[in-house]
């Protein structure tokens, strides 16, 4: 762990309150803040931000020739990208009739067809609904039937796990399936025959334009699903500011570091040097999308696209496309570091680290202090109903608060709060609550839920457990929501319960986590069975593996007849069954 002794002597220069008044003083600034009524709550917001993901897109033609993705040997150019959005943006107005606000279901691991896709929706007005692509058939009914969706957009792969249930989609009415062998009937098509391959892109129509469509900064623009400790996974619905806003905050914490060391950052140059950033987190998450995709189409940067997460091919593009940036999740870095070959790979063009999405260790800052020493290791916090980022910690404020989340970002308000939603005093531990543009309008067809998660103050209720020391730094504590984190995947406990409890002879579950070096957390699960029950845990496993995902399934599991403990109130003691399963 790096101690505050290595830390500039004249470090901190300014404080955080004092920096973010700074930045966002002049109306020039990028950061410029201005109030606005977003649902009859007024907000502080980027003033200066895109007014849609739409506007964005169209000024991303200018970096022309440049690289904006590399998959696997294809090199797509910022220009080959724009005219295979054109194209099927105008296919899917003209050929498959999405109209402003419909739902276009996008299932499929990261290609550059993803980022095809998203952009196609997005610029003329469709709800882009990103499913994870690890889910199983029966998971990917729900998400597309609870959304609606009008199209969906997938990968081989995902249509052969969706084409069973495909009679119980009756608002679907077309499927473009992207990295197809064959082609196929009825209401499928391959994205080939739509868009064209993608060595293909920069000979379709250099004329081509978006089809016209007004778009302001509250349409909706996307649904991310979230599971949810009771019920069925819920949509997150976020709009255009909600992203395009996002962008903006993702700028603060590097100038925010520089004001704090007493430099004085100068504005952004087009002669700037362009950069290259290793995708190794999915495009279906928020934080891949939200805050990778969209910032690097923006400026012109080149985004590498992994086919799977591996640490041997991590470090070879990192040295084969003089990778600037990569992270995910604290796993992903970790693997890297401690790759037995890491020293034999050119890493030197690394100049920054970040991670969220799951605990990481204080060890990790000096570590990558120690491999990576032009790199400024960066963590935050966020949700997918906050679109991204909420807080950040970078630079000396990460050396110094290593197991912290950061400070807000200026135009988000956060609370920590009791049981009884009562303000508790600095330092205390209570429950966050986040308050600002970044917050989505709530769940999609779910007003229960949404009314109990938001308040009509606008605040949204995290779940987490904090605590906020003096300058506003927060240190997640532990989850208030029943869930697991495993290599940066919310896992949430209720889930994988009701498939145990489905199974013949279970009478009780509890999903506990278990401590896992690299992935955080693995599941486990402890099981009560009925006294002539014959079960095995690998019967059980099984069972979980053909509703829910692999990463869902428990890799441990503790059969007894006898009672799960239970407290007073008839909560089961999950900190109790998870020493006793570490033990066993």
């Amino acid at each position: 762990m790096t101690s505050i002794a290595t830390l500039p002597e004249n470090w901190p220069a300014m404080s955080v309150a004092d920096a973010h008044a700074l930045m966002t003083a002049t109306d020039d600034s990028p950061f410029a803040m201005e109030e606005a009524d977003i649902n009859g709550v007024t907000l502080r917001v980027w003033k200066n931000a895109a007014p849609s993901l739409r506007a964005m897109f169209e000024e991303s033609r200018a970096h022309g020739d440049l690289e904006y993705m590399v998959y696997e040997g294809e090199r797509i150019t910022f220009e080959a990208h724009y005219r295979a959005v054109a194209k099927l943006a105008n296919a899917l107005v003209n050929d498959y009739g999405v109209k402003k606000g419909d739902r276009v279901a996008l299932i499929m691991r990261n290609f550059p067809e993803w980022a095809v896709s998203f952009w196609a929706a997005t610029t003329i007005g469709a709800v882009i609904v990103p499913l994870n692509a690890w889910l199983t058939g029966e998971e990917l009914e729900y998400g597309v039937s609870d959304c609606g969706a009008r199209v969906a957009i997938v990968d081989e792969d995902r249509y052969h796990r969706l084409a069973p249930h495909l009679h119980n989609l009756a608002d679907l009415q077309s499927i473009i399936v992207a990295r197809a062998g064959a082609t196929f009937e009825g209401k499928a098509e391959r994205f080939e025959q739509v868009v064209g391959a993608p060595a293909d892109y920069m000979s379709l129509d250099a004329d081509a334009t978006l089809p016209p469509c007004q778009i302001d900064p509250d349409d909706n623009a996307t649904i991310f699903y979230t599971s949810g400790t009771t019920g069925k996974p819920k949509g997150a619905l976020g709009t255009q500011r909600n992203i395009t806003g996002n962008l903006v905050s993702l700028g603060v914490s590097r100038i925010r570091a520089m004001l704090r060391r007493g430099e004085m950052p100068q504005p952004p140059s087009e002669d700037d040097p362009k950069t290259a950033m290793l995708l190794s987190v999915p495009l279906f998450h928020a934080t891949g999308c939200h805050s990778i995709l969209v910032p690097m189409l923006v400026a012109g940067n080149k985004l590498v696209i992994m086919h799977k997460w591996d640490p041997t091919r991590a470090l070879e593009l990192i040295q084969e496309e003089k990778i600037n940036g990569f992270g995910g999740v604290p796993a992903m870095v970790w693997q890297v570091l401690e790759h037995p070959n890491f020293h034999d790979y050119d890493t030197s063009s690394v100049e920054g680290v970040s991670y969220g999405g799951a605990p990481s260790a204080p060890e990790l800052v000096a570590r990558i202090a120690q491999e990576f020493p032009k790199a400024a290791p960066g963590n935050g916090y966020g949700l997918t109903e906050t679109s991204s980022v909420t807080t950040q910690n970078v630079g000396e404020d990460y050396q110094n608060r290593p197991d912290s989340a950061g400070p807000a970002i200026p135009v988000v308000d956060l609370r920590v709060v009791d049981a009884d939603g009562n303000d508790v005093p600095d330092g205390e531990i209570g429950e966050l609550w986040i308050k600002g543009p970044n917050v989505v309008k709530g769940y999609w067809n779910k007003p229960e839920a949404t009314e109990k998660s938001f308040t009509k103050e606008g605040w949204f209720k995290s779940g987490d457990l904090v605590k906020i020391d003096e300058e506003g730094f927060v240190f997640i504590l532990d989850r208030a929501k029943d869930m697991l984190i495993r290599g940066g995947e919310n896992i949430y406990s209720v889930e994988i319960e009701d498939v145990l409890y489905s199974y013949a002879g279970v009478m009780d579950a509890a999903i506990v986590g278990i401590p896992h070096k690299v992935l955080g957390e693995e599941v486990g699960a402890v099981v009560q069975v009925a006294p002539d029950a014959s079960v095995t845990q690998e019967q059980l496993q099984d069972h979980v593996a053909q509703h829910l995902a692999a990463f869902k399934v428990p890799i441990k599991i503790d059969i007894r007849t006898d009672p799960l403990p239970r407290n007073a109130n008839g909560k089961i003691l999950k900190n109790e069954l998870r020493e006793q399963i570490l033990e066993s």
